[in-house]
């Protein structure tokens, strides 16, 4: 199959954006975690919301895809953890689409394996998001994410965190693993979705619960009628969703069982729920809700959303075409870009990511206290196993 135009179009304009922006936008705001990384943290994550409208821009503006958001809704700016199936590995970026509507995307943060880390670009504005990068080994992440969501209790940070209990997405391979799994636990066997990892899932809820900053558990169903855009290939190529639906249902934290069986059988049971929508979805009129809409009004109009996408358009494509001429003109900008280059390589061999570093800052002002306690350890064995 050859490669789109478009297709590349999108990839090269998000690296890009990415790759620029952490320089040029996030790199002249580093040092101030060395200060304060509350502050760093509030900033940063402003920053980087602006680049996340982007992905929203093209897809929305230019490839024409439409959004469809279904249930519960969302209460603008309340402190959930999100938890979605994991049909492709792009679901992530599409569920920006959504949060633009019905929230605010500096909250989000995102559980996602560690090597996406190492991407240029990428990878480096993760870190300094300050997302929860995962070796999907329990016993070397339950440290390291502790650390974390302590980090944002303690600097009073509302986060919505969104987290894939599946682990992965969904294809024949992990469908099968899904199915033996299944058979030999007495579970039953799933079409649509992958039986959920409850352990990782109980210890983020728990955790936020005890540190004040939970107020509700957001459960999305992520569907798509036709054009399953399974990787980034996909993309590449140009076949993008034609429709993306979401069906969102509110849980509030007072009412979820406490930490253990119990919350573990409750995120099994919103599986098995998935499980019987998304069959309903895709043997059906492939609709979530026959009205196509949310039961909670979204906080943004539609006339905003579409400003706030065309003036993401207009930014980050005269920003790339700036920075590609500043560098071409400017050999001080070039000595800059290439100090920052070799900080972001330098410090994830040494140190294990830039948000290792925020937290050993955090941990300098406030004596070791919340956020590091205990973790010291931990956290330099995550960055050894890093290098």
């Amino acid at each position: 199959m050859a490669v789109s135009v478009r297709g590349l179009y999108f990839v090269v304009t998000l690296f890009l954006g990415s790759f620029f922006g952490s320089i040029f936008m996030l790199g002249p705001f580093l040092p101030l975690m060395l200060l304060s990384p509350a502050w760093y943290r509030w900033l940063t994550d402003r920053i980087v919301a602006t680049w996340l409208t982007l992905p929203v821009a093209l897809l929305e503006l230019v490839f024409k895809v439409k959004v469809v958001i279904t249930g519960d809704g969302f209460v603008p700016g309340e402190r959930s953890v999100i938890i979605m199936n994991h049909r492709t590995r792009l679901d992530w970026m599409f569920l920006w689409c959504c949060l633009l509507r019905y929230s605010y995307l500096r909250l989000e943060k995102i559980c996602l394996k560690a090597a996406l880390k190492a991407v240029p670009g990428f990878g480096w504005a993760m870190q300094v998001a300050s997302f929860i990068f995962i070796q999907r080994r329990w016993e070397d992440d339950r440290q390291h994410m502790e650390n974390m969501l302590q980090y944002f209790c303690h600097i009073r940070e509302p986060l919505q965190l969104l987290m894939f209990p599946e682990g992965t997405d969904l294809t024949e391979n992990t469908r099968a693993r899904s199915d033996d799994f299944a058979q030999k636990n007495g579970l039953p066997k799933y079409e649509y979705v992958l039986h959920p990892r409850t352990t990782g899932f109980t210890f983020i809820v728990d955790t936020l619960r005890k540190g004040d900053n939970l107020d509700a558990i957001h459960d999305i169903t992520v569907a798509y009628p036709q054009n399953v855009p399974q990787t980034e290939r996909h993309l590449v190529l140009g076949l993008f969703p034609r429709e993306i639906h979401f069906h969102v249902r509110r849980f509030p934290a007072a009412g979820l069982p406490p930490a253990g069986p119990e919350l573990q059988a409750w995120c099994r049971e919103r599986w098995a729920e998935k499980e019987r929508r998304l069959r309903d979805f895709y043997t059906g009129a492939r609709v979530f809700d026959a009205s196509r809409r949310s039961r909670i009004p979204p906080c943004k109009t539609e006339l905003r959303v579409w400003l706030i996408k065309a003036a993401s358009l207009l930014y980050w494509s005269a920003f790339i075409a700036l920075s590609c001429a500043a560098l071409l003109l400017s050999p001080a900008l070039r000595a800059y870009f290439l100090l920052m280059v070799l900080f972001y390589l330098g410090q994830q061999r040494a140190l294990g990511g830039v948000e290792l570093l925020e937290l050993a800052c955090h941990r300098h002002w406030t004596g070791g206290g919340a956020g590091g306690g205990g973790g010291d350890a931990g956290e330099k064995a995550d960055a050894q196993k890093e290098r």
